[in-house]
């Protein structure tokens, strides 16, 4: 019979608790970056910032923050992929499941899908740089030496 190392398991519990944890991960950070980031303008704290899709953008300075705010999250995102998926072949899945989720949230809070480019650019941007570095600290992770013990051998 063949290696059961790092063998696939269906298990849909497992798979929906890591999403519903991941989505937890994106939401707070995303608050907690958005209350710091817009600490520095003065501006008042609402639903707006996170599921408004007309305060993103390159106009204002409150867009500006809250592109940034978004760009950081997708950080500590990537960091939430690593200690909790630690896999990474399904960085991209959860990433994508991640701000597929945000996307309907959106559209469900503007009553429509976000129609501005730079709210798709921005959430683009943010996906692809989610992916790739959670993907990169998973493999480092995956590719570290695994330790032999070289110790003295037992006669038996």
């Amino acid at each position: 019979m063949g290696s059961h190392f790092r063998s696939y398991i269906w298990d849909p519990v497992l798979i929906v608790s890591q999403i519903v944890l991941m989505q937890c991960i994106y939401y707070s950070f995303l608050g907690l970056w958005l209350a710091g980031v817009e600490s520095l303008v003065q501006s008042s704290r609402s639903l707006d910032q996170i599921f408004s899709y007309e305060l993103l953008g390159f106009a204002t300075i409150q867009g500006r923050l809250s592109m940034m705010a978004f760009i950081l999250n997708s950080l500590t995102s990537a960091l939430g992929l690593w200690f909790f998926i630690r896999r990474g072949k399904q960085c991209l899945d959860f990433t994508v499941t991640v701000h597929f989720f945000h996307m309907i949230g959106c559209w469900i809070y503007n009553t429509h899908l976000p129609s501005t480019l730079s709210w798709w650019l921005v959430n683009g941007a943010c996906m692809v740089l989610m992916a790739v570095l959670g993907e990169y600290l998973c493999m480092q992770t995956e590719l570290r030496a695994i330790p032999v013990n070289s110790g003295p051998k037992s006669n038996l």
